[in-house]
């Protein structure tokens, strides 16, 4: 098992049985059996799920007489989301920047379409004035 809880962490959050544990569990607490439900495996193998969350800090259970009930612990996951934070400001920045790059292409685009559209009539004009010149020398 990794040793430090960033590791701990993301080799929980690996197994998609253990996410979608989380995503239930972002609704708010419930019981162990309530949350085997969706899922097409034995209660102790859901438990074992449940453990690895536990140990990653991700959750945590409670007793409350016979019901004991999973909650999401957000600890873990604000460790998470400040490790993923500078990764999410660089594609912030590069984002930024393409979106730049494309409103400048699209400004040179229109001018292209602009001046396309202005030179069937600039060639309108230039031919009339040809013409006119060609009677003149007549």
């Amino acid at each position: 098992m990794p040793s430090d809880p960033l590791s701990t962490t993301f080799a929980a959050l690996a197994d998609p049985t253990r996410r979608a544990i989380l995503a239930r569990l972002a609704l708010g607490e419930t019981s162990v059996t309530e949350l085997a439900e969706p899922f097409d495996i034995s209660l102790p193998a859901i438990s074992k799920h449940l453990k690895v969350l536990e140990h990653a800090g991700l959750i945590s259970r409670g007793r409350e007489a016979q019901w004991r009930p999973c909650r999401i612990a957000p600890v873990s996951l604000r460790e998470v989301d400040g490790w993923l934070g500078g990764f999410r400001r660089f594609w912030d920045e590069n984002f930024g920047r393409l979106d730049d790059y494309l409103e400048e292409l699209k400004a040179k685009e229109a001018a292209e379409e602009a001046a396309n559209a202005a030179a069937p009539a600039k060639r309108k004009v230039r031919a009339k004035e040809e013409k006119q010149r060609g009677r003149k020398s007549e």
